[in-house]
């Protein structure tokens, strides 16, 4: 079994040496690319990269959309948590006065 894998194992390596001869395309390569790209896409190339620069552009527009939508509601929400905070920190502040007054109340009526 172990014989096996070992096998595997360096038809694997091999097979990936074989590929590693094939990387990215040089100068010539492209210019190649390029002059295919031109017979296959010809006249319609104008339109073409004038379509892809819509696209990029409505990409863009969307993208700070929703980052204008992020900050817009993250300081809405911290509108309202200062809001919250005021309500609770007023309605601590009159329970504290009605039991220190309920105190003195007490108080009093013991002494009385």
């Amino acid at each position: 079994m172990d014989l096996n894998l070992l096998n595997i194992d360096a038809l694997l390596s091999g097979l990936t040496q074989s590929l590693a001869i094939f990387g990215l395309p040089g100068g010539a390569e492209w210019i190649v690319i390029l002059v295919i790209g031109l017979l296959i896409f010809g006249r319609r190339l104008p339109e073409v990269g004038r379509s892809l620069g819509r696209s990029i552009v409505e990409f863009k527009r969307g993208v700070k959309g929703i980052g204008d939508e992020i900050d817009s509601e993250a300081s809405q929400d911290s509108a309202t948590q200062s809001e919250t905070a005021k309500i609770t920190d007023e309605s601590v502040s009159r329970e504290a006065d009605s039991v220190s007054s309920t105190a003195k109340v007490d108080a009093d009526a013991s002494t009385s």
